[in-house]
């Protein structure tokens, strides 16, 4: 066959991801901190770009050159007021626009309204060219934080063990030390204590050995028993740790009962001990999160959502500036900069609304599916996913992970990362609402710790009773959650009965 040029017509769609719609989406799944250090290079590289503060001095410096004229100027705020309209907190993150070169005026500027739902109970930086970011390649030590939550994530997949797991983690400060009791954090969650001490244990034995002590001896006592060294003696030692500070050795062979020379050697593995041992991991300081959302108990009895005014920032398109720069004759080149920092300066607003807003929006949803989690407690989260909000408001799944992602929820029952809310769900055997797998791994440890010696229960024995109670669940599933939570199977069970029994 012969070669022979020609032409031909084609035709082909594809998707375009114009350096705007970065933006957006990049903004979308920065958390509050990273937000406003973004904000911050902004306002420092784009003139028109101004803080509230300052863009109303300027209008009151304007109003005054122009003899008091009672004449409204011209702005872009985004004021992010919890308790305006709620009808403008329905606008979804793909909502149309209008063009890049108008901004919102200020005197109808967008406010975002707390979200109320009744409740069960009640009736663009610098990059390099292979497309790194410049923070990219910066290096630095890994936090005590993301160590224990990779342990935990690796230890244990049972939802609530991950759940309490990730809230107790939360509390441990730098040093490596629990700060709190385990019956208050109980009573927040709306858990056993024995499922947060048992989770809490778990912790205990991630490295570095001694992190989540409540208090010094417990942190040296968990070390010694890392070691393999926590015996009656050395146990009685660090009941009495306080001795060694004294130096009192007569009263410390007293209280343990050994000898002046095991004494001296129980002294020099105890100094050789880490009193502090969350301080060997990352040099940074350990920051307070701040939640993006806030949710209130309602005169009503239901639930206000409300977006954190304090973590939005409130930026300002300075139209006199760029009005007054227009009008000077220069060269094509700085008009087309003065043009495109325009255009960027109302996009950076627009989507730092459109992101208020879908946050707001995802954060009501998940409180209106998880109202039973903040009235009763973790034993009663319900099964959610992703694609179960996005449907219900009208998004993309991937627009909701993006959101979901390193933002905070401030609840009555504390501070929880919009991740935490999601669990797996398993069908109702009656054909009815779905049960959360959280909530069947408790029911199947429930009914474990009531079991008797008689009556020790087999994995299908415990199929056919959450069959009865409407769990639709394979006995592979249940062995899956029994094995996740540590528990031994019924053999197993058995035979250490009989041997306390005995």
């Amino acid at each position: 066959m012969a070669l022979a040029p020609k032409l031909e017509f084609r035709q082909s769609q594809q998707l375009v991801m114009t350096p705007q719609l970065q933006q957006a989406i990049k903004l979308l799944q920065l958390s509050n901190l990273e937000l406003a250090e973004f904000v911050e290079q902004q306002l420092e590289e784009n003139p028109f770009l101004e803080r509230a503060a300052e863009q109303e001095a300027d209008v009151e410096r304007a109003s005054a050159d122009r003899d008091g004229a009672d004449e409204e100027p011209a702005g872009s705020a985004i004021d992010l007021d919890s308790d305006a309209a709620a009808a403008r907190a329905e606008e979804a993150l793909d909502a149309p626009r209008d063009d890049a070169d108008s901004a919102t005026p200020a005197s109808e500027a967008p406010e975002y309204k707390s979200n109320e739902w009744a409740s069960v109970g009640a009736g663009g930086g610098s990059s390099f060219e292979d497309g790194r970011e410049f923070g990219e390649t910066l290096t630095r030590e890994i936090s005590l934080w993301e160590h224990l939550t990779e342990q935990l994530h690796v230890a244990t997949r049972d939802p609530q063990a991950l759940f309490i797991g990730a809230y107790l983690i939360d509390l441990i400060d730098e040093a490596g030390y629990l700060r709190d009791d385990v019956a208050s954090v109980a009573g927040r969650l709306g858990a056993e204590a024995a499922d947060v001490e048992r989770t809490l244990a778990l912790i205990q034995s991630f490295e570095p050995s001694g992190v989540g002590a409540r208090d010094l001896k417990e942190c040296l006592r968990l070390q010694l028993a890392d070691r393999n060294r926590l015996d009656p003696t050395m146990q009685a030692f660090i009941d009495h740790i306080e001795l060694m500070a004294k130096g009192d050795l007569k009263a410390l062979m007293k209280a343990t009962g050994a000898d002046e020379e095991d004494i001296r050697d129980m002294v020099a593995e105890v100094r050789a001990l880490t009193p502090k041992p969350g301080y060997a991991f990352g040099g940074d300081p350990v920051q307070v999160v701040t939640p993006d959302v806030i949710v209130r108990k309602a005169p009503d009895g239901g639930w206000k959502v409300e977006l954190n005014a304090e973590t939005l920032p409130k930026v300002l398109v300075n139209r006199v500036y760029f009005s007054e720069v227009s009008k000077l004759k220069c060269r094509d080149a700085d008009q087309l900069f003065v043009s495109e920092q325009f255009a960027n300066a109302n996009w950076l607003v627009k989507s730092l609304d459109q992101r208020a807003r879908t946050i707001l929006k995802v954060a009501s949803e998940i409180v209106r599916q998880q109202d039973s989690f903040l009235v009763y407690g973790v034993k009663h989260l319900r099964p959610l996913n992703l694609r179960a909000v996005a449907d219900a408001i009208s998004m993309h799944e991937s627009t909701v992970s993006r959101v979901t992602a390193n933002k905070y929820m401030a609840t009555p029952r504390g501070i929880f990362e919009l991740k935490y809310f999601f669990t797996a769900s398993i069908a109702s055997s009656a054909g009815g609402e779905a049960h959360s797998a959280e909530a069947v791994r408790f029911r199947i440890r429930e009914l474990i710790d009531g079991e008797s010696i008689e009556d020790v229960l087999s994995d299908d024995r415990i199929v056919e009773i959450l069959r009865g109670e409407g769990v639709d669940i394979a006995r592979r599933t249940v062995a899956k959650y029994r094995e996740t939570m540590n528990i031994a199977s019924s053999v197993q069970r058995r035979r250490a009965a009989l041997r306390e029994a005995i």
